[in-house]
């Protein structure tokens, strides 16, 4: 993976990275000593065994052994392959790719940086007038009456845009912003005559008389992408008897694009890790209930239905998801409408029906977190929901709604590509109806497409498991510690120490390489060294030996103890070869003396001082 990025690339945006601000941004990190420690974010512990060193830029967890670089951390905590977390860490960098460094990517990159300032600045304005202006009053007011509380505000950055039309294309002439640029960002937007402006403002008419303001006295809701940058916004009416869109959103830009964004994944993408599920709801408000409320493994489609671009991102976090929809016929029919993207993906997916005329944000304000929550756990799989659904909608006691149930029913349980669970719902249909599994059976073959759904769905990638080996034994792991801590004795390595020495396969591999590229003085930083390890239990063999920080007693006279130890355990091991060998029979009397020469010239070796560093 490190091939996709020149290794002076690498380097650069590991630079600018330090990890205890990359991990601190994640993770509440403590000093402990030289280092800083937290609970690990990759299994449940009681007692923090997560280590950070800011000295070494790497971090180690003692519990379950994971470790590595600011890299590896990210690929790891925000789930992305490697080539994802090198941009996400060169986009908070600013640094660009190679791939960005033509004329016309440059122009790109500065629109899009552009475009987040802009997003920033603005969501920090809207969320001052909600907290702090008379303009905010409306948007206080319909926030308390939705019992959306000052917690939640805070976190989720609400705002308020004032009812004026000409509020943000001031703002952004007043902050120097191009309006040109602004109405890229879908904040404004351009007509011939423009809304008269305040008197006072004379300066303003003639930059401002061709824009005016997308989002006027309206609830903002900032949109987000993964890292929890602000991409977007929507903003709802506040006033009931308004003839305008009850939500308006912001138009896909050059860095928001609706159907590639969920909003809340940036705050629940931990959550949605943890749980192994993922929660899809409708609506923002919906979306803040539950996370207030303590079920937060949950996000919601940006603006439109959910998308085959929204399954595959789900995909990348977890292989479960559970619909809860609003439980108007509105509700239903777009949790019916998900189901082909989620299943092409390989999600499976459960439905949980909020009982009407209820949605996920007034059911937990009438019963509670907890009633929502166990209202998830039972929900119910995707087919048993679609077939009560069906037989809601379709009168099963006629000819013709029998027919349309099973139609629907085969077409869309042949869609999973499984014939188990065909063959299942075949059985649980013909029960409904109140007809023989066979007859079913043979209308779901004739409903059967030519290849199953699962043939056009994109392969999924080849999973790797890494089956862990013994681990090394202790003077191998001193020699980790040793050479990995030290690197000013590294030529000493070169000429004293043998890698064939190292009985643990990865150890030997790890130290060979560590010694080529000594000899090599292609030796760079740690950093890029663990990149280029061949696996995950190689990394954190690496971590572990590093990550402990307290200094180490004499190393010079360590680095020839251990030596000396690995040394004559090889002579050992080669010792007894030689009389095992000797003692075979049919071997001829020359090769058995031969070998029984060689024993006392190997102990001789034994004997044989190994001087530490100078």
């Amino acid at each position: 993976m490190p091939g996709f990025f020149s290794p002076t690339t690498l380097e650069q945006i590991r630079a600018a990275s330090d990890i205890v601000d990359v991990i601190g941004s994640a993770l509440p990190l403590k000093r402990a000593g030289a280092n800083f420690v937290a609970l690990c974010p990759f299994h449940k512990e009681k007692s923090p065994s997560f280590n950070v060193s800011p000295n070494r830029q790497i971090f180690h967890c003692f519990g379950c052994q994971k470790g590595g670089d600011v890299f590896a951390f990210v690929k790891e905590y925000e789930n992305l392959t490697f080539p994802e977390a090198v941009k996400r860490l060169a986009d908070r960098a600013k640094i660009p790719l190679e791939s960005e460094q033509g004329a016309g990517e440059q122009i790109s990159r500065h629109l899009k940086d552009q475009l987040l300032q802009i997003h920033e600045q603005i969501a920090q304005r809207w969320h001052q007038c909600l907290l702090n202006e008379a303009a905010g009053q409306p948007a206080r007011e319909y926030l308390d009456r939705r019992g959306v509380g000052a917690d939640a505000i805070r976190l989720f950055r609400l705002g308020a845009a004032p009812e004026l039309w000409d509020d943000t294309v001031n703002w952004a002439v007043g902050k120097h912003h191009e309006l040109e640029v602004v109405e890229k960002a879908g904040l404004v937007i351009r007509k011939s005559e423009g809304p008269d402006i305040p008197s006072g403002a004379p300066e303003f008419r003639a930059q401002t008389r061709n824009f005016y303001d997308r989002f006027r006295g309206r609830l903002m809701f900032p949109i987000c992408d993964e890292q929890g940058r602000v991409i977007g916004f929507s903003g709802r009416i506040l006033s009931a008897d308004a003839k305008a869109a009850k939500y308006v959103n912001s138009p896909e830009t050059p860095i928001f694009t609706k159907s590639k964004v969920f909003f809340g994944l940036d705050k629940s993408k931990r959550a949605i890790l943890d749980a192994g599920r993922a929660i899809v709801c409708e609506g923002q408000l919906d979306l803040i209930a539950c996370f207030m409320a303590g079920v937060q493994n949950i996000v919601a489609p940006q603006g439109t239905a959910l998308t085959d671009q929204h399954a595959r991102i789900l995909k990348r976090y977890v292989d479960e998801v559970v619909l809860c929809f609003d439980s108007d016929a509105a509700g239903q029919n777009a949790a019916v409408r998900s189901q082909d993207h989620l299943l092409a993906c390989g999600l499976a997916v459960r439905v949980a029906v909020v009982p009407a005329p209820h949605d996920p944000d007034s059911f937990i304000k009438e019963h509670g977190g907890q009633a929502f929550a166990n209202l998830i756990q039972a929900a119910g799989g995707f087919f048993d929901y679609y077939l009560n659904r069906l037989c809601v909608i379709n009168d099963a006691g006629s000819d013709k709604g029998r027919l349309a149930i099973l139609r629907s029913m085969a077409e869309a349980v042949h869609k999973s590509g499984n014939m188990v669970l065909v063959d299942k719902y075949a059985q649980k249909t013909a029960l409904r109806l109140g007809v023989s599994p066979e007859s079913v059976r043979s209308e779901f073959k004739k409903a059967a497409p030519g290849r199953p759904a699962q043939a056009h769905a994109a392969p999924h990638e080849p999973v790797q498991v890494e089956v862990p080996s013994v681990p090394p034994n202790l003077q191998e792991s001193w020699l980790l510690k040793l050479i990995f801590r030290h690197e000013e004795f590294a030529g000493w390595c070169v000429s004293r120490l043998d890698p064939e020495w190292i009985a643990h396969a990865q150890v030997r591999q790890l130290v060979a390489r560590r010694l080529e590229m000594q000899r090599e003085e292609s030796w760079t930083s740690l950093g890029s060294f663990l990149e280029e390890c061949d696996s995950s239990e190689m990394r954190n063999l690496v971590t572990a030996a590093v990550a402990e920080d307290r200094p180490l007693k004499n190393p010079a006279q360590q680095f020839a103890d251990v030596a000396t130890w690995l040394r004559n355990q090889h002579l050992d091991r080669q010792i007894q070869a030689l009389i095992h060998r000797a003692n075979q029979s049919g071997i001829g009397d020359d090769e058995r003396d031969a070998l029984l020469r060689r024993q006392p010239e190997i102990r001789q070796l034994k004997r044989q001082p190994i001087p530490p560093p100078a």
